[in-house]
């Protein structure tokens, strides 16, 4: 049970982080008039198109003892490489996307005759975001929170480079699934990928119901 619980947790963490700067960052891209902003977009959603090796390359480089945060961390007697807080990190780089995507989406169906209408009547940009815009596209939110989850709960390459395999401590579900098949014990491995997939099922099933009954009301 230990990879399930620290799968669990990695990802709760990780979709709390990446909804605030996925959220963030949509709605300042959507609203704000940024040159560059093609650029920064791409920057975003890099990782989704990366192999999650390069992704988990490039996270070694960067927190490595040898890179410039590792270094950083070090003089503080701190170490993320091979923590579950690596994981988080993890995770997180490779779901940013999908919330960043799902929100961005959700932004853009409001009506913007309804904001402009709000703007003609004296209402703020803060209250407009507030009271129109945010109510409208709160189901991207909570599509972008259970596509991040799942996603983070499947994470394996990035996770592996820069966290490692240590049961207890870092194995995470996808790589438990991997180590148990390459050990032979396939009885484990199968058991910890039906969890994997029942928790998977499970959250897309009930987001799918609940955009059914959303659009019915």
């Amino acid at each position: 049970m230990s990879p399930i619980w620290l799968s669990i947790r990695v990802s709760s963490i990780a979709v709390a982080i990446v909804f605030i700067i996925g959220a963030c960052l949509a709605i300042i891209l959507h609203r704000v008039p940024i040159r560059g902003r093609t650029l920064i977009e791409s920057i975003i959603m890099l990782p989704l198109v990366l192999p999650p090796s390069v992704a988990g390359f490039l996270l070694l480089l960067l927190l490595g003892k040898h890179g410039p945060v590792g270094r950083m961390l070090a003089h503080f007697g701190a170490q993320v490489i091979f923590s579950w807080w690596a994981a988080v990190i993890a995770s997180t780089i490779v779901s940013l996307p999908l919330m960043y995507q799902s929100i961005k989406s959700s932004l853009e169906s409001v009506d913007s005759s309804l904001e402009q209408a709000a703007r003609t009547l004296g209402a703020g940009e803060l209250k407009i975001l507030r009271t129109i815009t945010l109510p409208l596209a709160w189901p991207g939110f909570v599509a972008g929170i259970v596509m991040a989850f799942t996603r983070s709960l499947g994470e394996f390459g990035a996770t592996l480079m820069i966290a490692g395999n240590i049961p207890g401590k870092t194995q995470t579900i996808p790589i438990a699934i991997y180590f148990t098949s390459q050990s032979g014990d396939m009885l484990q491995a199968v058991a910890i990928r039906v969890v994997l997939m029942a928790i998977s099922f499970s959250l897309i099933f009930g987001l799918n119901m609940w955009r059914k009954r959303a659009i019915r009301w």
